[in-house]
């Protein structure tokens, strides 16, 4: 599956971004969908996944409340609605796809076998 990744921007805090991540190659329903980000100078950090078929989803602590990951299997696309965007969040956001991933380990980056080109979010104070 080849996955891109869109909708970063500049924004200021406060505001709200709309990331888009496009799967191609096979059916997303049969991957469970993650997005994960990456700070200058820093290690790339889980921030939300979701089940095959989005009944399920997970968040790091430091955006729970203020991210929501969702996804259209119809249009093989998963999103993330980031509102209330701090600073701290700007990073660049890659999204990951894996079919065969336990829930115990969702948080996990090596976990993924599928990565997307990142899109950069710059969150302005």
């Amino acid at each position: 599956v080849q996955l891109q990744a869109s909708g970063g921007g500049l924004v200021q805090a406060g505001g709200s971004l709309r990331l888009s991540c496009a799967a191609s190659g096979r059916t997303s329903s049969s991957y469970v969908m993650g997005w994960f980000r990456q700070a200058p100078g820093k290690e790339r950090e889980f921030v939300a996944a979701i089940g095959r078929s989005g009944g399920s989803t997970y968040y790091n602590d430091s955006v729970k409340g203020r991210f929501t990951i969702s996804r259209d299997n119809a249009k093989n696309t998963v999103y993330l609605q980031m509102n209330s965007l701090k600073p701290e969040d700007t990073a660049v956001y890659y999204c990951a796809a894996d079919r065969g991933i336990i829930q115990s380990a969702i948080r996990n980056l090596g976990e993924y076998d599928y990565w997307g080109k990142g899109t950069l979010v710059t969150v302005s104070s």
